[in-house]
C-alpha cells in the first residue's frame, strides 16, 4: 500500500467539490427560471416541504452521481484527474452507494439543521443537528486527509479503499 500524498488527496476533493458546485449552480439557474418564468415569484413552503426540495434536488443526486461514478468508473472526476482509484473488498453498488451516504451526510444533516432553524428561530434542536454535521464533516475530512490509508469512515464500513491508480 502507498501512501497517498496529501496534495493529490486534496486535488481530488477540490476538483470533486468543483464538480457538486457546478451542479449546485445549474440547479440554481433551473429553480430560477422555474420560479420567474413559471410560478411568477417564490411560493411558500412548509418545512417538510423545504426539507424534501433540498434534499431531493441536491444530497441525493449527488449520491447518486458519486455512487455511479464510483461503482461504474471506479471512482469519482476528482480520482480520476488525480489519478486514484476507488478498490472494493467486494465490488457491489450497494457498498458504493453506502459510502456516498455516509460521505455526504454531513451535507444533509447541516440542510435539516438550518432548514429546521429558518422555521424555528433556530432552536436548540437545529443546532445540534448542524452541529452533528460539522463534527461528522471534520471527522471524515481528518480520516481521509490522516489516514495512512486515507479511509473514511464511509469505507470502512463500505470496504472500500482509495489507490493510486
Amino acid at each position: 500500500m502507498i501512501n497517498i500524498p496529501f496534495r493529490i488527496r486534496f486535488k481530488e476533493l477540490l476538483v470533486d467539490y468543483v464538480v457538486i458546485l457546478a451542479y449546485l449552480l445549474l440547479l440554481l439557474i433551473v429553480n430560477l427560471g422555474i420560479i420567474y418564468f413559471i410560478l411568477d415569484g417564490i411560493p411558500e413552503y412548509t418545512e417538510m416541504q423545504t426539507q424534501l426540495i433540498a434534499a431531493f434536488t441536491s444530497v441525493i443526486p449527488i449520491i447518486l452521481l458519486f455512487s455511479y461514478l464510483d461503482y461504474f468508473k471506479s471512482g469519482s472526476v476528482g480520482k480520476r484527474v488525480s489519478g486514484l482509484k476507488l478498490i472494493y473488498k467486494k465490488r457491489r453498488f450497494i457498498s458504493s452507494l453506502t459510502r456516498n451516504i455516509i460521505k455526504f451526510l454531513p451535507w444533509q444533516l447541516g440542510h435539516i439543521g438550518v432548514i429546521h432553524g429558518m422555521y424555528s428561530d433556530f432552536s436548540i434542536t437545529s443546532i445540534v443537528i448542524m452541529n452533528s454535521g460539522t463534527l461528522l464533516g471534520l471527522i471524515l475530512l481528518f480520516m481521509g486527509l490522516s489516514r495512512k490509508d486515507k479511509r473514511h469512515l464511509g469505507d470502512l464500513i463500505a470496504g472500500t479503499k482509495v489507490e493510486l491508480h
